[in-house]
């Protein structure tokens, strides 16, 4: 496992924009898929987003494409997840995963790291 450090969650009103940042522990992070996930209170933990190893492919839940966009920069061990358009049905503590056993997923079980989480709350 890597050590993943999730930021940037905060309070924002509906069509607000925030942007995530995970970053991780050493130097194969260009080895791992990178998602997030989020979970809504009284919700299970759903998809948000992936990228693949290299950055070649992305894939998004249908509840944010199009208002989300998941991006990595290798040299930095760092994924992030800029977030536009928020609505309240966005608000959920997030969380940034890795994984090695596939290229990229949208399963909770394709990840093997996770990191503790930060609050998005989307209110007037």
């Amino acid at each position: 496992q890597v050590q993943l450090v999730e930021s940037g969650g905060g309070l924002v009103h509906p069509g607000g924009s925030l942007r995530l940042s995970c970053t991780a522990s050493g130097r194969i992070f260009s080895s791992y898929a990178m998602a997030w996930f989020r979970q809504a209170p009284g919700k299970e933990r759903e998809f948000v987003a992936t990228i693949s190893r290299a950055a070649i492919s992305t894939s998004y839940s249908d509840s944010v494409k199009g208002r989300f966009t998941i991006s990595r920069d290798n040299a930095k061990n760092t994924v992030y997840l800029q977030m536009n358009s928020l609505k309240p049905s966005d608000t959920a503590v997030y969380y940034c995963a890795a994984g090695l056993r596939i290229a990229m997923g949208s399963e909770e079980a394709d990840f093997g790291s996770w990191g503790q989480g930060t609050q998005v709350t989307v209110s007037t």
